[in-house]
C-alpha cells in the first residue's frame, strides 16, 4: 500500500515538475520591473511575472478579438460604418 501510494505521489510530483517546465523567462528593463514593481503594491498581484501575465493576456486577446472582426466581409463592413454614420458616430 505504501509502495503504491509512494508511485501515485511520484507520479503528481512529475506532472508538477512538467507544468513549471512550460514557462519561460522574459527579460524586461530593471527600471521598467521597479515601475511595474511599485504600481502592483497593494493590489491582487502577488508579483511583477503575475501582473505582466495579465496584461499580455489582455493584450493578446483584445488583438485576437480585432484580427476576428478583420474577418467580416467587405459589404458587412459598409453597413456598419454606414450605421454608425446615420447614429451620429462618424
Amino acid at each position: 500500500m505504501l509502495e503504491s501510494r509512494g508511485r501515485a505521489l511520484r507520479g503528481v510530483e512529475e506532472v508538477a515538475s512538467e507544468k513549471r517546465s512550460k514557462y519561460t523567462t522574459i527579460s524586461i528593463p530593471i527600471t521598467l520591473y521597479e515601475r511595474v514593481s511599485r504600481l502592483i503594491e497593494n493590489t491582487g498581484f502577488t508579483s511583477v511575472s503575475q501582473f505582466v501575465t495579465y496584461v499580455l493576456r489582455e493584450i493578446v486577446a483584445a488583438y485576437e478579438t480585432s484580427e476576428e472582426d478583420m474577418d467580416l466581409p467587405e459589404e458587412s463592413k459598409r453597413q456598419i460604418i454606414e450605421k454608425l454614420r446615420r447614429l451620429g458616430y462618424l
